[in-house]
């Protein structure tokens, strides 16, 4: 994760706008969250593509949400190797028995 925000801070570095406001990334991280609400459903849902409307995939809505993430992070200073470390231990203690495990014998 640090390799991936060394990038991402590299490449937006080199504009002078830098990174947005929180409140800009957080607007542009709901745009990107829509823009994969829309290519959920149009692969899963009731609701079919447009003849001209253009080719997009989940995978790149993604990637897309990904980056924004990374921005805000890197903007605000927060180390996504740690933040993503101790949400995997709230996970392993507070969630330890929450769900059904796979090939676990009684």
């Amino acid at each position: 994760m640090a390799e991936l925000q060394r990038e991402v801070d590299k490449y937006i570095s080199q504009f002078k706008e830098g990174y947005f406001s929180p409140l800009s990334m957080l607007a542009r991280m709901s745009e990107e969250v829509g823009e994969l609400a829309r290519e959920v459903n149009h692969q899963f849902g009731e609701k079919p593509k447009k003849k001209d409307e253009a080719d997009n995939s989940i995978e790149n809505e993604l990637g897309d949400i990904l980056f924004i993430v990374i921005c805000f992070a890197n903007s605000l200073g927060i180390d996504l190797t740690e933040a993503h470390d101790r949400i995997m231990h709230k996970f392993h203690t507070r969630d330890a028995d929450r769900w059904t495990r796979k090939n676990v014998e009684p």
